[in-house]
This record gives structure tokens, sequence and C-alpha cells, in this order.
């Protein structure tokens, strides 16, 4: 029953995004992916989410905190165009980062309970909302091209590719364009 959706930082449930997340943006972000990485024993980073997944389960908070805010800071330093400290604090404290790691860790290692392609298999259900896709061109946590392939799978919608931002909708560009389909709404 929406009338019209807002989306921001596309990520379509797929293993290739979840893959990328997990090893290709040390690409562009080797120094934090190596903390990420390197929070874990050596021996278990070949399964970076099997190892971290287990430590999130944990019920000892000596073992699920520093795991959490490895994961958390890790996403909130890729998160921006430019460093932006005060983020990555943000998504290191506690109550942040342990919802952030819980969540993204527990729709990962279960393939978001859909099966792969499954959210573009059901655009047609939803293809009459009107809908504005906000994207930055330089988002590394959710790359543009799932929202292109959204875009070109929903071609009713509108794509606005923010030129310079990344994921966060804290970006004065992103926030922007939020904002404007916002209101474009009423």
């Amino acid at each position: 029953r929406a009338l019209g959706l807002v989306l921001r930082g596309v990520w379509l449930a797929s293993s290739a995004e979840i893959d990328w997340w997990l090893h290709g943006v040390r690409m562009f972000f080797p120094r934090e992916w190596e903390a990420f990485a390197g929070h874990l024993p050596e021996a278990e980073r070949a399964d970076l989410l099997g190892a971290y997944s287990r430590r999130l389960q944990s019920s000892d908070p000596g073992v699920y905190l520093p795991a959490a805010r490895a994961w958390s800071r890790y996403e909130g330093a890729c998160s921006t165009l430019l460093p932006n400290p005060e983020l990555v604090a943000q998504f290191s404290s506690d109550s942040h980062a342990l919802g952030l790691a819980r969540i993204e860790a527990h729709y990962f290692v279960n393939g978001s309970f859909l099966p792969e392609g499954g959210l573009m298999a059901g655009i047609d259900r939803i293809r009459r909302i009107p809908t504005v896709i906000v994207q930055g061109r330089y988002d590394v946590v959710c790359p543009a091209t799932s929202a292109w392939a959204l875009h070109k799978a929903w071609p009713e919608s509108k794509l606005v590719i923010v030129d310079d931002a990344g994921h966060s909708a804290m970006e004065p560009g992103i926030a922007h364009h939020l904002v404007e389909a916002t209101d474009s709404y009423r």
C-alpha cells in the first residue's frame, strides 16, 4: 500500500554483492579491510563471514562486541567519499555496531532469505509504485551497478546518480536528493 518509494544505496542481496563487501572493497580501502580481516585469527580469515557470524552470535560480550565494532567500523570507514572520522566513531559505538553487524551478518549468512535474484524477480509486484533511486557514484558499500540493474529492470523508476558521493545518507549530495525526492511526493 505504498504510495511512493525513495531508495538509497541499492543492495539486491546477491552473493556477488556479499562477496564484494567481504573481499572486493579492499581494492579501494585496503587499510580498513586489513583492520576488518585482521580482527580475526589468520587461520579463520579464509571464511570472514563464518568467523564473524560465530563471534557475533556468541553470548559473551567480550567476544561479540569487539567483532561488532570491527565489522561496523569497516562499513563506516567505507561509507563516505572523503574520510569522516566522526562517522567512523558513530559506527564504532557499541549500540550502533552491535545492531548493524548482527543484522548484516545474519542476512548475509542466510542469503537474505531469498533465492539468488529474488528481489529482481518480484519487481512486477511494485512496478507501478512511483520510485526514486538515489545512488552515490562512488558508493563502494552498495556499488552503483546494483542501482543501475534495478533501474534497467524497472525503467519506470527515476535513477539519480550523485556524482560526488559515496554510500552515506549524510553525504551532502545524497541528503539533498533524498529530501528532494521525498518533497516531490507531497
